[in-house]
């Protein structure tokens, strides 16, 4: 348990057995765990937090200190993602796609696609629901092992790693993705690239104060139009990869095997 989960289990305990024991002091208690609540919300309302589990925030020492990670959510897009990859196979360099479970099911050749070019599928949820971070432990199990076993069965590659809609969460997701094997990773630099079609706004993001090991988030699905008409990824994407050669550093996906 996190040093915040642990306070929380502390709190509902206290604030129980003084409400038992000095009837008088529920209004305290009470507000106690309203308080607490209010802190359990607002960390899941920060998705490179680690405050409700272990977050995945930049990558592992192990990577090497010039490595850059790739990822690219909310796929796979028939009409975007083929583009990606080739993409990705010109500039021979390796990404980890974070795909929806009931996209997957509608494309299931493009996914196997993107593992047999040797990138990484990985779990995004099955409805890419915004209510995810207020289900219940049940419903939020029920949807992260529908899309993994979706992911799993198409690709023969099981995901390692979980992204929630947004990175939003709630407290009931770290003992779920514990019980799949999955592991919380988030990122340390994101475009903002579904709200905006601005290239050089995205890029400047993602690359302005780019540092080795960090985790940079795009989107292959949901990609916003440029001037010329075409994805902005299909810009983005580039020029990226271009900043990150010429630092000297290797683009690549989240590492397959990591040591805790």
């Amino acid at each position: 348990m996190t040093p915040l989960l642990l306070g929380s289990a502390v709190v509902h305990a206290g604030a129980l057995g003084a409400g038992v024991a000095w009837p008088g002091t529920w209004p305290w208690a009470l507000g106690a765990v309203v308080a607490d609540h209010a802190l359990l919300t607002t960390a899941g309302l920060l998705p490179t937090s680690a405050a409700l589990g272990p977050n995945m925030r930049r990558l592992p020492a192990e990577t090497g200190s010039k490595a850059v990670a790739l990822t690219l959510d909310d796929g796979p897009d028939p009409a975007v993602t083929p583009q990606v990859l080739d993409l990705l196979d010109a500039a021979r360099v390796k990404a980890s796609f974070f795909c929806i479970g009931w996209r997957a099911r509608a494309h299931p050749a493009l996914c196997r696609e993107i593992v047999a070019r040797g990138h990484s599928v990985e779990n995004h949820g099955d409805a890419h629901s915004w209510a995810f971070s207020l289900y219940g432990p049940a419903r939020m199990r029920r949807d992260v092992s529908a899309a993994q076993a979706t992911l799993s069965d198409i690709t023969g590659q099981a995901p390692l790693y979980f992204r929630p809609t947004a990175g939003l969460r709630n407290p009931f997701l770290e003992p779920v993705l514990a019980s799949l094997g999955l592991r919380l990773a988030s990122w340390s630099k994101r475009a903002y690239d579904t709200r905006t079609a601005d290239v050089n706004l995205v890029v400047q993001r993602l690359t302005g104060q780019l540092q080795q090991r960090d985790i940079l988030l795009m989107h292959d699905g949901n990609s916003p139009r440029a001037d010329d008409g075409r994805p902005a990824i299909l810009q983005v994407l580039p020029r990226v990869l271009h900043a990150i050669e010429q630092r000297g550093w290797q683009a690549s996906g989240l590492p397959r095997h990591v040591t805790e």
